[in-house]
């Protein structure tokens, strides 16, 4: 079975074009993902900014309280895993963990590597560069943003603060998000561009094969059932219906079967 020529020639037809079917889902799909991803971590730094600019008035009138319950609001929407304020040295100042308030930082924890993992703490960084990807203690996947807190022209000017102009950053809002919507419509995704890539496949190898068999299988057959008519049935018969290349084969075969049979009988009237 696996010597005939159907088979021969279908098979490595079908293999390359499932292999270049897969590769160009396998390719969309990580430029999909990657662009979700991007997305995710756009919308949280812009979370991240909305938060220290909603903070930002308690902070100039140093209304601690005011804080605290902004702080408590945010946590207690869905997605949001921790969210906290920690000042330049690390110590958390406001959480939505009140055990955490007054603990200092782990400043190799995956939220704080980034900006400590040299020997002196970077003081800006851009907006991919405040996202962390981590699994917390709770074993749920979480993108945190780091962003940090600069000292401005109104937060050492005030009155209730003690910073000076030569202090770049006053702290840092850290906050995680859970990562399970967007590890849903990862899935939701993958499903789809499985079921998309076998439509395809279906589609593209039944044609493709159909093609195959239509147009040069089919004929190479019929000519090999004509070649394989012994004696002169071969001069008799007619060509089979092929066009092309195989018309021409069959022809030029035909040809020489009657130029055989010519040399034969010329050689039987000379003896």
């Amino acid at each position: 079975m696996w010597d005939s020529i159907n088979y021969r020639a279908i098979l490595p037809v079908a293999c390359a074009v499932t292999g270049f079917v897969i590769a160009c889902c396998l390719l969309l799909y990580s430029f999909i993902k990657s662009d979700l991803v991007q997305m995710e971590v756009r919308h949280a730094t812009d979370l991240a900014d909305t938060v220290v600019k909603s903070t930002r008035y308690a902070m100039l009138h140093d209304d601690r309280e005011t804080l605290r319950n902004i702080i408590a609001n945010i946590g207690e929407q869905q997605q949001v895993e921790h969210v906290r304020i920690f000042n330049k040295k690390g110590l958390i100042m406001f959480s939505r963990e009140e055990g955490e308030v007054s603990r200092f930082i782990d400043k190799n924890a995956a939220g704080c590597n980034g900006c400590h993992a040299g020997s002196q703490p970077k003081s800006q960084l851009g907006k991919m560069d405040q996202a962390r990807q981590f699994t917390n203690p709770a074993g749920k996947d979480v993108l945190a943003i780091t962003s940090p807190i600069y000292n401005e022209p109104a937060c050492f000017s005030a009155a209730c603060h003690v910073h000076d102009a030569s202090q770049k950053l006053l702290g840092t809002l850290d906050i995680g998000l859970s990562q399970e919507p967007l590890q849903s419509t990862m899935g939701m995704l993958q499903h789809r561009m499985i079921a998309f890539a076998g439509m395809i496949l279906v589609l593209t190898v039944g044609a493709a094969c159909a093609l195959l068999y239509r147009q040069i299988l089919v004929p190479i057959k019929k000519l090999a059932d004509f070649t394989d008519r012994q004696g002169d049935a071969n001069l008799e018969c007619e060509i089979p219906e092929v066009s092309g290349e195989m018309a021409r084969l069959a022809r030029a075969f035909q040809g020489m079967a009657r130029r055989l049979r010519e040399a034969e009988k010329s050689g039987v009237d000379s003896l």
